[in-house]
């Protein structure tokens, strides 16, 4: 079990691994992690033998943040962070500083395509550049033969396995579904700026997507759909719908739900504590 700060030490290890014929998983994380990390954590250890290499990274990345939202008050807890990472059986926490990674005079980074233009995308200008260009870094620092992400991410995933495609990187992306509270909440490191009136409604987010599967059943037109869900979420007090949408596996809107089935994913903010959340659901 082992910490490390500097890129050049991570990818010393990484060398040395790859000469010993060791598999290397990443799961990459901005830290204050809560049970559905540790569940990525568990699959990439599933996915190892007893002496390949697990990577857990820590790292906030401020290149991912707009200039509104919450990079300054993220949660930052790096001691409990490594506990529970050595616990739950990682080798490395890779935590490097912001100046680290972003050293004086960097000036790259990846701009991503069509597949941004929707969603979180359209939401959050700038955010998938941010995200690809630190998991880019992530992938070069650390060697990973595979990296695991959590399905609660929808979109980036996909804008993930786009640049591995694109940039014929050789690191395999596994997916993890989305791991939930015991009421339906997706698992966010979010969910602890929630009020506690906000806290007891907003399991009504996944309930919503629920019920909109059940309507899926008698109903496929993705306008209808998404009139049922924005609907059933304007009843609710403490949280306002952003977005919901319904699109293909690689983010194109759709006009209708066909046999190859559809991602609906919303965006929601709270009223209270203006938290903002996401989730999704495949039907």
């Amino acid at each position: 079990m082992k910490i490390v700060e500097k890129l050049s030490e991570m990818q010393n290890i990484a060398k040395i691994c790859k000469r010993e014929n060791k598999k290397i998983a990443l799961v990459p994380t901005m830290g204050a992690l809560h049970e559905g990390h540790l569940k990525l954590i568990d699959k990439a250890k599933s996915l190892c033998g007893p002496f390949d290499l697990v990577v857990v990274s820590v790292f906030v990345n401020p290149s991912q943040f707009g200039p509104n939202e919450d990079f300054a008050k993220y949660p930052r807890e790096i001691e409990n962070d490594c506990r529970k990472s050595f616990e739950r059986g990682a080798d490395i926490v890779f935590a490097p500083s912001v100046g680290e990674m972003y050293p004086d005079g960097f000036d790259t980074r990846i701009n991503c395509g069509r597949i941004t233009n929707v969603l979180e995308g359209k939401s959050r200008p700038g955010h998938f550049d941010g995200v690809c260009t630190v998991v880019l870094k992530l992938f070069c620092a650390t060697l990973a033969d595979l990296a695991v992400f959590g399905q609660k991410d929808a979109q980036q995933v996909m804008v993930i396995k786009q640049m591995t495609a694109d940039l014929n990187l050789a690191t395999e992306i596994v997916v993890h579904p989305t791991v939930r509270e015991e009421d339906g909440l997706a698992m966010s490191s979010r969910n602890a700026y929630l009020s506690p009136e906000e806290r007891v409604e907003v399991p009504q987010i996944y309930e919503g997507l629920k019920k909109l599967c059940e309507f899926s059943e008698k109903e496929r037109k993705s306008e209808k759909l998404k009139d049922f869900l924005l609907n059933y979420y304007s009843r609710k007090s403490y949280f306002t719908a952003e977005y919901v949408e319904i699109t293909d596996f690689s983010a194109k809107n759709i006009d209708e739900i066909t046999d190859a089935g559809a991602l609906v994913c919303v965006a929601l903010r709270t009223n209270q504590s203006k938290t903002r959340l996401i989730d999704n659901i495949i039907i």
